[in-house]
């Protein structure tokens, strides 16, 4: 039997446990049976939960390899959903975007991008609902249908704006992935994260339990206002400086901690019955909390004279002009020149009325690179 044979097959048997489970339901006899039914379930399901190890490890590995790209990668999702066998199986054979440049389970998202290239994302702007989807490209092309991977929803505060980050594009009210807080003035940006990015990250004490401080984003003053480019300044709380440097990384979360919590419910695959946490990075020791954080800023453009206008070479990438395009680089402050490095970190940039394209790279995430770029989306009232 081929291994998509076997899946489908694994697939009616989880269907038919399903159904007959809902049908037992409407009997009166449900009470009694009830407590059992889970039991039943496991047994019948044994056929799969019950492989030889390397037999399991070598089909799952097979599935895996043989969907590199979404929408197909679901099946790789779908085998993990099985049992709790086959999902630590799957864990395990899964590798981190930094090493495969995919996005596979809800984690991803929070975890560093490819070191020698970039993750080319896209976000689409809904101005009547005020919200921002991101989406993962799924071709070279500029547009295309792309993966759903995050939601922003803007809400605009009397003293400040927040964007509330979620992994449902339905409902974004809640913010159960993130935030990104802003001043009056909209010049400085505080993002923050509902889980810790290591074991030692620290809770901001504005927000309650469950919120952690990411990064800082700061817009300077232009003088020349809207005829100028902006400047930007972003501090990374959470990523060393030497994580750009060869050999250095960056705390990289590999499980969303047990939450009795309903925030947890818009990440159904990582909800588990048991009451276990999922492990971390190990927890920064005290030589690295004191280590200088990484600092981004925007490359300056350049005036070009033709078309009167400042222009930054994006690759083909942005096609539009607009004030809210950027390229952040890492620079050393700690340098008489402030030396930039070449590789840009987060590129953002125009491609439509409604439609920009991202593209970020290691240390960033995904997550931390849309909650940065969902920062120019905001009007700077003493910079423009």
């Amino acid at each position: 039997m081929s291994f998509r044979g076997m899946l489908r097959e694994m697939k009616g048997e989880v269907g038919a446990i399903s159904r007959r489970g809902l049908l037992r339901s409407r009997t009166p006899s449900v009470r009694r049976v009830a407590a059992v039914a889970p039991e039943e379930a496991a047994r019948q399901g044994c056929c799969w939960a019950e492989l030889p190890p390397e037999l399991l490890r070598e089909v799952l590995a097979r599935v895996e390899e043989a969907e590199p790209r979404w929408p197909r990668r679901r099946d790789v999702v779908a085998c993990a959903g099985v049992c709790r066998t086959w999902r630590g199986v799957v864990k395990e054979i899964v590798r981190v975007p930094e090493e495969s440049g995919k996005l596979t389970f809800p984690i991803s998202v929070k975890q560093p991008g490819l070191r020698d290239a970039p993750m080319k994302c896209f976000i689409r702007r809904n101005r009547t609902t005020q919200t921002y989807y991101l989406y993962i490209g799924l071709t070279e092309a500029l547009t295309d249908d792309g993966k759903f991977l995050l939601a922003a929803h803007k809400v605009h505060r009397p003293t400040c704006t927040e964007y509330l980050i979620s992994l449902d594009r339905s409902d974004t009210s809640r913010g159960s992935y993130g935030k990104l807080r802003s001043n009056f003035l909209r010049t400085k940006f505080t993002v923050y994260d509902a889980h810790p990015s290591h074991a030692g990250a620290m809770v901001s004490k504005r927000w309650s339990a469950g919120n952690y401080r990411v990064s800082h984003v700061h817009y300077e003053l232009n003088v020349l206002g809207s005829r100028g480019p902006r400047r930007m300044r972003c501090v990374m709380d959470s990523i060393p400086a030497s994580a750009i440097e060869q050999g250095g990384t960056a705390p990289t979360q590999t499980g969303f901690p047990f939450s009795n919590d309903n925030s947890s419910a818009s990440i159904p695959f990582f909800k588990s019955k048991s009451s276990r946490m999922d492990s971390f990075t190990a927890p920064l020791s005290t030589q690295d909390q004191e280590e200088r954080q990484l600092v981004l800023k925007n490359k300056s453009p350049r005036w070009h004279e033709h078309l009167q206008c400042w222009c930054l070479n994006f690759h083909g990438r942005v096609t539009v002009a607009s004030v809210k395009n950027f390229q952040l680089v890492a620079t050393d402050e700690s340098a008489p020149t402030n030396q930039e490095h070449d590789d840009t970190t987060l590129q953002f940039g125009k491609i439509g009325k409604d439609l920009f394209t991202m593209d970020y790279r290691y240390p960033l995430s995904a997550f931390q690179a849309f909650a940065i770029c969902l920062s120019s989306f905001d009007t700077k009232l003493a910079c423009e």
